[in-house]
Parts: C-alpha cells; structure tokens; sequence
C-alpha cells in the first residue's frame, strides 16, 4: 500500500525523534565525564589538604554520578530493544554502555581517595609525596577531560594519543614508590601511612587507565575496530597490593 503524506511525516518524526535521542546519550556522557573530572580535582584538593568536611562532599557527590550512570545505561538497553540500531548508531550505543562503566568506576576510585583522607587524618604528607600526589591528580583529569572531548568530538587521533599520555601517569606512579621507600619510615604508624599513599597513587594509575580505555572506545565507535585488551580490566585496585578496604 502506498503511503500517505501523514504516514511518511509520522516516520520522519520517529527518525527525528531516535536521533536526538542518540544526541542526548552523546551529550550525558560529556557531562557525566566532567562531573568525575570534578571529582578527581577536588578530592585531589582534600586529600593534600587534609580537609575532611571537602572529602565528605566527593564521597557525597558520587551518588549524582552514579544515578547518571544507571540513567544512560537504561536508556541505551531501551534504545537497542526499541530502535534496533544498525553500524555506526549500534556503535555508538555499544562505546556508550562500555565509557560510562569506565567514568563510573573513576568516581568510585576517588571516593577510595577521600576515604584515605579519613583514615590519615591529621598527618600532613612530606612535601615530596604531596608534589608527586599533586601531578597524579592533574594528569588523571588532563586524561580524563581529553578522552571526554575525543567521545564528544569523535576525535580518533586524540582518543588514540592517550596511550602514550598514560606513560606520563606511569612514570609518576613509579618516582612515586621510590619516594615512599627513599623516605625510609620504619616505624609501624609511618609504615601504614606510606602503603595508604601508595594505595592513592594507585587510584589514579587506574584512573588513567580508564581513561586509555575511553580512548579505544571512541576509536571503536568512529572505525569499528574492535579495541585491544592487553590493559583491560583489573582486578579492584582495593585489593592490589593485598589490603581490604571499606
């Protein structure tokens, strides 16, 4: 049967309207990505300031994002059983179920973060430690914030770029162990301070890792190569160096 003017305006706004769906998933996941971004700087800032009232707010904050989490991951399975998406849109439904299990797990690392706040609380860090600490903090939300704008942008070269960025938190995460070992404390309160430290500098290695990960999601996305696993997901960094966390 042929269709009527009515019938074929109907299909156009149901194509209109299941774009701008896909635009609105697009735009949730920048903002999801910058409210982690957020939580990276200013846990980072209540860590070296030992200011527990800010680290109580990152703790807080990360309800927002996860609620944000859980809102994009029901709307993509709702897309895929209503819309059926094919290539390029099935893609970027897929990369945005996989970013924002990785932005959601940055924020949980920084409310392991804030929670060590708690637990040296009031020690004040060797100025050593604290530059060190410092550095880590801004390369995991430079790290953050490129992968973010590679999604938004989808912007291979940039998302691909991350790999050999990541070798910068690399290197910080090792003069940060030779830190720990140089300063020498012996003492037992000193010794479960510096694996405390250690543990953060931790965080924000796998932050940066995440970040990476985005990076290969965005390639997927715009290509349709599959992405690479050699530095995929990890056991939880709570338990990386033997020690449970609350």
């Amino acid at each position: 049967m042929r269709n009527t003017p009515s019938q074929g305006g109907g299909m156009n706004e149901i194509r209109h309207t299941y774009h701008g769906q896909l635009d609105d998933l697009r735009v949730d996941v920048v903002r999801l990505g910058l409210m982690a971004t957020d939580a990276i700087g200013a846990g980072t800032d209540a860590f070296l300031e030992a200011d527990l009232a800010a680290a109580d707010r990152v703790i807080h904050a990360d309800t927002a994002i996860d609620e944000l989490t859980y809102s994009l991951e029901e709307r993509c399975y709702t897309t895929l059983a209503r819309q059926q998406p094919m290539a390029s849109d099935l893609r970027m439904v897929v990369a945005v179920l996989r970013t924002i299990h990785e932005i959601e797990r940055t924020g949980d690392l920084m409310i392991n973060v804030a929670k060590t706040t708690r637990r040296l609380y009031p020690v004040e860090l060797p100025d050593p430690i604290r530059r060190l600490i410092e550095r880590m903090g801004n390369q995991a939300s430079l790290q953050l914030r490129t992968a973010i704008e590679a999604f938004a942008e989808s912007d291979c070269a940039r998302a691909m770029a991350l790999e050999d960025m990541d070798d910068v938190m690399d290197d910080l995460q090792r003069e940060l162990f030779r830190t720990i070992f140089a300063l020498g404390r012996a003492d037992e309160a000193g010794l479960q301070q510096m694996v405390q430290v250690a543990l953060v500098g931790r965080y924000y290695e796998r932050m940066a890792d995440h970040a990476v990960n985005i990076g290969e999601r965005v390639n997927y996305m715009v290509t349709g190569e599959m992405p690479g696993f050699e530095g995929g997901d990890e056991p939880n960094p709570d338990d990386s160096l033997g020690i449970t966390l609350d």
